[in-house]
């Protein structure tokens, strides 16, 4: 498999065990919006590896300690609508205080194109890092198209969140923003005729709304 700049895949067996469930056709609504909401909380985790921390001083019921805390007032998340969703409260519950913001796109199903019909974020959002949730990124189309509009606004630094990913769709996005670091829990092997991930989960957004 080739190496992609800026691109972290988990590969741990927890998340391919939750991956394995969420894979299977027969895994009903409900639990698969559990496990996406758990490895949004896994990928958030490791999204933040790097963040810095600023210096506090802790007062415990033994002493006193000098350690760091997060300034989550630095932070936005942002789903793109309607499948990136499913990922927020697990994304929230490691930075409760980042701001939220929505980007809306549905997939022309004669192009394969995303068709933007919606964006909002924070009126600061320039002055915070941005983590962009979509849990498949397949053709690359909508994640391109999302991070080229947060850029627009002024984000100066972004990063993707996705459950599985598509060689393509890395190809499409490392290229045209290489500055831009994704998180997958995993890489998979191709797109089919019809632009869906094999051998995929389905479409994500149907699977946690129970829309089919």
């Amino acid at each position: 498999m080739k190496d992609y700049n800026n691109v972290i895949e988990l590969n741990h067996p927890l998340i391919t065990h939750k991956l394995a469930i969420l894979r299977d056709k027969n895994t009903g609504t409900k639990e698969f919006r559990e496990l996406a909401k758990e490895i949004g909380t896994f990928l958030c985790f490791e999204a933040m590896s790097d963040a810095k921390l600023e210096e506090v001083i802790v007062e415990t019921p033994i002493d006193t300690i000098k350690t760091g805390k997060l300034d989550e007032d630095k932070y936005a998340f942002v789903p793109i609508l309607r499948a990136g969703m499913g990922f927020v409260d697990g994304v929230v519950s490691a930075i409760p205080n980042a701001k939220i913001g929505h980007i809306g796109m549905y997939r022309d199903e004669k192009t394969f194109k995303p068709v933007n019909y919606f964006f909002k974020v924070p009126k600061d959002i320039e002055n915070r890092e941005v983590i962009l949730l979509d849990p498949m990124l397949a053709t690359g189309g909508s994640a391109m198209d999302a991070i080229e509009l947060l850029k627009e606004k002024g984000v100066k630094k972004i990063k993707f969140l996705c459950m599985i990913a598509a060689p393509e769709g890395l190809e499409v996005v490392t290229k045209a923003h290489p500055d831009v670091k994704i998180y997958c829990a995993h890489i998979d092997d191709h797109l089919n005729s019809n632009k869906y991930i094999v051998p995929g989960l389905g479409d994500a957004g149907d699977r946690i709304y129970g829309t089919k």
